[in-house]
């Protein structure tokens, strides 16, 4: 199936139909050069999503080891293209250390929930 007939069937059928792209970014030698550049990975992805760029992002456990972190992550951005998503990426200090490497895939996020509890006094808000 064609992806534009794809995104034109969830438009049709009342769904989201939002064009996100994901970012799976991956150790390439191990935990330890994660570390050494986690820092200023977290300083950018934290500029991201102030600018309004970050969707989402975090990191993923150990697969079948629930109890580690291996280095592997995942981010979602709202960029107008799949190069512009790229070069998003590239630019992140993890990925221009070369302490990981990624791939982008373009995502069509169509259903879902989303809530937020705010509460007035103490605390800050609650994703639910």
């Amino acid at each position: 199936m064609a992806w534009k007939d794809l995104v034109e069937y969830s438009e049709t059928h009342e769904l989201l139909a939002k064009q996100l792209y994901v970012v799976f970014s991956t150790p390439t030698n191990g935990l330890g050069p994660v570390l050494e550049n986690l820092d200023p990975h977290v300083a950018y992805q934290t500029k991201m999503e102030l600018e309004g760029v970050m969707f989402a992002a975090g990191p993923f456990a150990g697969d079948g080891d629930l109890a580690q972190w291996h280095g592997e992550g995942m981010f979602v951005y709202r960029a107008e293209s799949f190069e512009a998503a790229t070069k998003l990426a590239e630019a992140d200090p993890m990925h221009i250390a070369g302490a990981r490497s990624f791939k982008v895939r373009l995502w069509l996020l169509n259903e879902g929930t989303y809530s937020v509890q705010l509460f007035y006094s103490g605390g800050k808000p609650k994703i639910v």
